[in-house]
């Protein structure tokens, strides 16, 4: 005999918390493009004083795409001082100040920041992230190779300049990436 009292009945699934694949691809993507441009535009770029470091700008913008959470966001920090190690200056630092960077752009994220109705979230959170990555990199790097701290001042205009160009390149990539994968 059928039941003739149906109901309507409601499945949710539960919230998937872990980092999943299409995160991880999508950051192998733009950490692949971000390692070949800091071997080629980067290089070119750091003979006039500009070093932009396309690696940060990368997983910046993976934060942004995917709307990392902290864990997520450490993931993607880790995995990108990972890729790092092929170029740093002073290997094994990069593991503190990406995982430091990516977990403060986890958290500005969530900021809606907006100038003029136009949503500025991108550009301040690479700027800080790239800024806070580079002086944490400047300060220990200084301090690993025995040289005083005061030369660290010789490495502001460099860490503020780099700062501006990944805020910059964050910005103008975010909101056409994002489109495209429909996020």
């Amino acid at each position: 005999m059928a039941d003739t009292n149906s109901q309507a009945r409601t499945v949710t699934a539960a919230a998937h918390t872990g980092t999943d694949v299409t995160s991880l691809i999508l950051l192998a993507v733009l950490l692949a493009a971000g390692f070949i441009l800091n071997l080629t535009v980067g290089n070119s770029l750091a003979m006039v004083g500009i070093k932009p470091q396309f690696i940060i700008a990368s997983y910046a913008l993976a934060i942004l795409l995917t709307k990392a959470d902290f864990k997520q966001a450490a993931i993607f920090g880790l995995i990108s001082a990972a890729v790092i190690q092929f170029t740093t200056s002073i290997p094994g630092l990069n593991f503190v100040t990406e995982l430091v960077a990516a977990l403060a752009m986890a958290a500005l994220i969530k900021l809606d920041l907006k100038v003029a109705g136009r949503n500025v979230t991108p550009l301040v959170a690479a700027f800080v992230t790239t800024l806070l990555s580079g002086a944490l990199f400047a300060v220990a790097g200084t301090l690993i190779m025995g040289a005083a701290l005061a030369t660290v001042a010789v490495k502001i205009p460099l860490v503020l300049g780099t700062a501006v160009f990944n805020a910059i390149v964050v910005q103008a990539l975010y909101f056409p990436l994002n489109k495209v994968l429909n996020r």
